[in-house]
């Protein structure tokens, strides 16, 4: 069914929309748009002094925490959001409007999903 939701654009696969949602609610937390307690979760690897210095530290990328259980401490807010921001390109992560950057991120998770780099979402 794979090549026919391809063909389609139908969707995101949901561990893809998983991703979606988090990253969205990352970018508005980064921008003050997502309400305060999620964001004070947060934090920012250019906000640890002791990271600074490292050459990462000038991308937009987030600490990720440390969980003392994988199976449950993983799925955290903090920890989960952390890496799905982290994992995307800084061309995406950097965009101006929230409008912006939920297309971008829907094109680059359709292809990682389907593997298909000349994906290019239908206009509405």
């Amino acid at each position: 069914m794979s090549p026919l939701l391809r063909e389609l654009h139908y969707g995101l696969r949901v561990p893809e929309r998983i991703d979606f949602r988090l990253a969205v609610l990352v970018y508005r937390c980064m921008n003050g748009t997502a309400p305060r307690y999620l964001g004070i979760e947060l934090q920012r690897v250019t906000d640890i002094e002791s990271r600074r210095r490292l050459r990462f530290a000038s991308s937009p990328s987030l600490h990720v925490p440390r969980s003392l259980h994988r199976t449950i401490g993983d799925r955290a807010f903090p920890v989960a959001a952390a890496k799905v921001w982290n994992a995307l390109p800084p061309a995406i992560t950097s965009l101006p409007s929230l409008g912006a950057f939920k297309r971008a991120l829907k094109t680059e998770l359709f292809r990682r999903s389907y593997g298909n780099a000349n994906y290019r979402p239908q206009q509405h």
